[in-house]
């Protein structure tokens, strides 16, 4: 027996899906996936990018929602369904763009490009996270599975034809942005200004285009090998499309803060608008000094001017709709 301790011990067996461990004169295998898989997994599911779909949130904090507990279950429910649909459409973008992203710099090191995750592991997992989407959204009531369908419908459009379309391209992505403001709001039954779709739309061009810039920027001339719609753009066209649309999220959101519904009721709510000013500042000037906005997930979280900022804006929306006003302004 001390002969078959000894050969055990002094060989280590390295299995990928299986974690190995020797308890007495027993062998234990567990099902654990081991670290490296799960990082694969994470990476896959872009669980970086569910920051963009806080924007369902955009309701529930304007309206004071947040008071409710009922509503506190059903914006929750809504932000966990809308990750299972962006992870799922990340998951079938990988699948379709495997052979593409391969020849980008950074975007080969994806897991499905990289040989990571399989193919077929890739479809299962889509698969479960976009019908699991659907249900969710369906059990919290029709308008949001509506929402949450049209969504997924948008991401076949972008995949199988917009995302070749210069412009066009992008204004999709912002649509999706949109439709994440308008779930939030569907899911706790209240209506949302015009003035703040406007707003979340514009915001969603600018980081569109300057993603574009990024890529258009970092490739050189290969651009065209990894996004076919980078052929018909140039610098010029996209610093204008950026500052564009910087300008007009400003501009909305200082409508949105004075002229909405939401801004009669709360007068106070023209006190967030320096920290939305303060952070598309900033973020534009990240883009034209340092090349930045390939990633405005990494970018949004990375810089500290721009978290500081975000922060102080939850709070000054916060004390807004929690009825502090400003009374030289109150007609």
């Amino acid at each position: 027996m001390s002969g078959i301790r000894a050969l055990i011990l002094s060989k280590v067996i390295y299995e990928p899906r299986r974690n190995l461990m020797i308890e007495g004169d027993s062998t234990i295998h567990t099902d654990l996936p081991s670290p490296t898989t799960v990082r694969s997994l994470i990476k896959l599911l872009r669980v970086k990018q569910w920051s963009k779909n806080l924007l369902v949130f955009a309701a529930f904090l304007f309206t004071g929602a947040f008071s409710h507990r009922e509503s506190w279950i059903l914006v929750l429910l809504t932000f966990t369904a809308m990750c299972m649909a962006s992870s799922g459409t990340y998951v079938v973008n990988d699948i379709v763009d495997a052979d593409r992203d391969r020849l980008h710099p950074s975007k080969r090191l994806r897991p499905m490009a990289s040989g990571q995750i399989s193919t077929r592991v890739g479809i299962a997992l889509a698969v479960l996270l976009l019908v699991g989407s659907v249900l969710l959204s369906w059990s919290i009531n029709l308008s949001c599975v509506s929402i949450v369908v049209a969504y997924l419908g948008l991401q076949v459009l972008y995949n199988l034809w917009l995302k070749l379309t210069p412009v066009a391209d992008v204004y999709c992505i912002a649509t999706g942005f949109v439709l994440r403001a308008v779930l939030g709001a569907a899911a706790i039954s209240v209506t949302i200004s015009p003035w703040l779709l406007l707003c979340t739309g514009a915001l969603a061009l600018m980081l569109g285009f300057a993603k574009r810039r990024n890529e258009f920027i970092l490739q050189g001339e290969a651009r065209t090998a990894t996004r076919e719609s980078l052929a018909h753009y140039n610098q010029l066209s996209l610093d204008v499309f950026v500052t564009m649309f910087a300008c007009a999220a400003a501009l909305f959101y200082g409508l949105y803060t004075i002229q909405s519904e939401t801004a009669h009721r709360f007068p106070g709510l023209i006190m967030t608008a320096p920290f939305v000013f303060y952070g598309i500042t900033r973020y534009v000037l990240l883009v034209f000094t340092q090349d930045e906005g390939g990633e405005p997930a990494e970018v949004l979280f990375k810089d500290r001017h721009i978290v500081i900022t975000l922060i102080l804006f939850v709070v000054a929306a916060g004390l807004a709709v929690s009825g502090v006003s400003l009374p030289l302004l109150e007609k």
